[in-house]
């Protein structure tokens, strides 16, 4: 049984950082297309940052050079560093894992604001 488990996100300041965990069970999430999305206040869900099933990493325009992905492979876990992070980047932030279908995290809040 294939699980997404995220851990972080909170409230930060304009310019402040947060980190995201997910932890994925059930299968080695290398082989496959990993990582995270968000979705905004009234707005549909939207690629932030992943790994690519070729290793290969994909970033939205809106936060390249603020937020990297990374991977520890040998806990299965994938993680979002996030830095000087705008009021634009609150949202729900969900881990995704592409199989076959789609598997999805539970979704954390992320809320910058002053």
């Amino acid at each position: 049984q294939v699980q997404l488990v995220e851990s972080g996100g909170g409230l930060v300041q304009p310019g402040g950082s947060l980190g995201l965990s997910c932890t994925i069970s059930g299968l080695k999430a290398r082989f496959f297309s990993r990582g995270w999305y968000r979705q905004r206040p009234g707005r549909q869900r939207e690629l932030v940052a992943r790994f690519t099933s070729g290793g290969a990493t994909d970033y939205a325009d809106s936060v390249k050079g603020r937020f990297t992905i990374s991977e520890d492979t040998a806990a299965n876990t994938v993680h979002l560093q996030m830095n000087s992070l705008e009021p634009e980047d609150t949202a729900v932030y969900f881990c995704h894992l592409r199989l076959a279908v789609d598997y999805w995290g539970q979704g954390t809040q992320v809320t910058v604001s002053s």
